[in-house]
């Protein structure tokens, strides 16, 4: 019951930050974006001929890949500037001391905190992630293999952002701990990347690379499982003619996300949860 207390009142101070009023206008813009640029796609003419129901398959899969992309970097970002200062903030504030000289313990804190932004993330996630799939089948009447799937994906990738962003909120201050984990963001998935172009050229070690950043920090691993799930048969097929030069390519996942891997995301959660737990419990106020 304290965890939860803490994680309403978490949200309600995302209110009174007005973190929902502006990710309810950067939705707003990109659903705005996202209808005229697939509505444009649906009347694309090349040399005057219309699409075939094939190539039409192609290009709006494609693109809502890429817009899935960019919307998977918007969301890691606002995960670590969102889940940092909420931590961060009443360390630095002296609020936490006025909290913790109720019956509460410090491990309560830090995970009514953690539940509060992932509700907040979460729900997020799903909203923007539902009416960007519905604003794309309404202007050109294609939907990706499995939605459901992707957006369940993209939700455990800014899960990971927020815990980590949260467990370095206990030490170090918010801009200081947004930083390093968008920075570690990038990082992981240039060095997937890296990894992809190793398997092109039969590189094992190069390969390594992109594995060894995946158990790291999984969020390639998890934005490369949301991108499996957006590929419709006729893409997969394509690029199996030529596999190990697919993979150097960053928008193309042959297998989806295996179970062990998808356990292992979430047991890397917990650990860093109670990481962050016990730093917290440790630290000196």
């Amino acid at each position: 019951m304290p965890a939860l207390t803490i994680a309403r009142l978490t949200l309600a101070e995302a209110v009174r930050r007005r973190l929902f009023l502006a990710l309810l206008l950067l939705t707003l813009g990109s659903i705005v974006l996202s209808w005229w640029g697939f509505s444009q796609v649906a009347t694309f003419q090349p040399r005057g001929e219309p699409l075939t129901p094939a190539q039409r398959t192609l290009l709006e899969s494609q693109l809502l890949i890429l817009v899935t992309f960019m919307f998977s970097f918007v969301l890691g970002i606002s995960a670590a500037f969102i889940a940092a200062p909420l931590m961060a903030s009443d360390l630095e504030s002296g609020v936490v001391l006025a909290m913790l000289a109720r019956p509460i313990r410090r491990a309560e804190l830090v995970l009514g905190k953690w539940i509060g932004v992932f509700l907040l993330v979460g729900g997020y996630t799903a909203a923007a992630g539902i009416a960007e799939l519905v604003v794309v089948e309404l202007t050109t009447g294609y939907s990706p293999p499995h939605p459901v799937e992707t957006i369940a994906f993209l939700v455990a990738e800014a899960t990971i952002l927020l815990t980590l962003a949260l467990a370095l909120a206990t030490r170090l201050s918010a801009i200081t701990t947004g930083v390093l984990v968008v920075g570690a963001f990038g990082v992981a998935w240039v060095l997937g990347i890296i990894g992809g172009i190793g398997t092109a050229f039969d590189n094992p070690t190069v390969e390594a690379i992109g594995d060894l950043s995946r158990l790291l920090l999984p969020t390639d691993g998890l934005w490369r499982g949301a991108l499996y799930q957006l590929e419709p048969a006729a893409v997969l097929l394509a690029y199996a003619q030529a596999p190990r030069a697919a993979a150097a390519f960053p928008f193309y996942v042959d297998a989806p996300a295996s179970l062990a891997y998808v356990a292992w995301c979430a047991a890397w959660i917990v650990v860093v949860l109670l990481a962050g737990m016990w730093s917290f419990r440790r630290r000196e106020l």
